[in-house]
């Protein structure tokens, strides 16, 4: 399996995708940087007692990780069966279930590690940068356990969330209407209308995975004996 993912990588070209992880990392710090002094200022405290920046840095990334890993599930998956090239893999002496896995964990760990980066580089600069931002960034407690505990779940939740736009991807066939989906579940799970919101909402975010982790089983079951369009 392990053969296959680094095969996945190296076909999508994944130095690519890592230097646009990098980017991506460096707008959101540039952005955090620039609001930085003003979330401080906000007197308002999000769920769980977090501070506003703490909430910021959580919500920028999740937005931006949602959509890249919608943007990976449409090239690494939906984008083989759209263009057809899902067909002369299958014709390997491999399980057609086992290629497609191997570019299921290909996009997971690949988001997962950027998503996690990502929160813990952010925050990094943020604190070691304040001297020179006039910032306090107390609710960046990266010296915590629960600091790294909660990036690590929070990311692995967050990615296997986005996973709700692969079944959508293929049943349309469309690489596009993957990356609509990751864009539509970024409206539900970090948005909000006034004061109501969806984001932080653990029980809404428990449904969500299950209902990913079902979504991707069904759409590798019978695949098999199951006819490829």
């Amino acid at each position: 399996m392990l053969k296959l993912i680094k095969l996945e990588w190296k076909k999508n070209n994944v130095w690519k995708q890592i230097r646009n992880a990098a980017v991506t990392t460096g707008v959101l710090l540039a952005l955090l940087l620039m609001a930085a002094g003003e979330l401080e200022r906000e007197e308002t405290v999000q769920a769980y007692g977090k501070s506003m920046l703490d909430v910021s840095v959580g919500m920028f990334v999740h937005v931006s990780y949602i959509v890249f890993t919608g943007v990976m599930i449409a090239s690494y998956l939906v984008g083989a069966y759209e263009k057809k090239t899902i067909n002369l893999m299958f014709s390997y002496p491999i399980r057609r279930s086992r290629i497609v896995l191997a570019k299921i964990f290909a996009v997971w760990i690949f988001n997962f590690a950027a998503m996690t980066v990502s929160k813990a580089v952010i925050s990094f600069v943020l604190i070691f940068t304040r001297s020179s931002t006039g910032i306090t960034a107390a609710g960046l407690s990266i010296g915590e356990p629960s600091f790294w505990l909660e990036a690590v779940l929070g990311s692995a939740a967050m990615v296997s969330i986005s996973f709700l736009a692969l079944p959508i991807g293929l049943k349309m066939r469309s690489s596009k209407a993957a990356i609509v989906a990751s864009v539509i579940i970024v409206c539900f799970t970090q948005g909000g209308i006034g004061s109501a919101t969806l984001a932080n909402n653990m029980t809404f975010y428990a449904v969500l995975f299950v209902t990913a982790i079902v979504s991707v089983y069904l759409s590798i079951c019978r695949l098999e004996t199951r006819d490829v369009m």
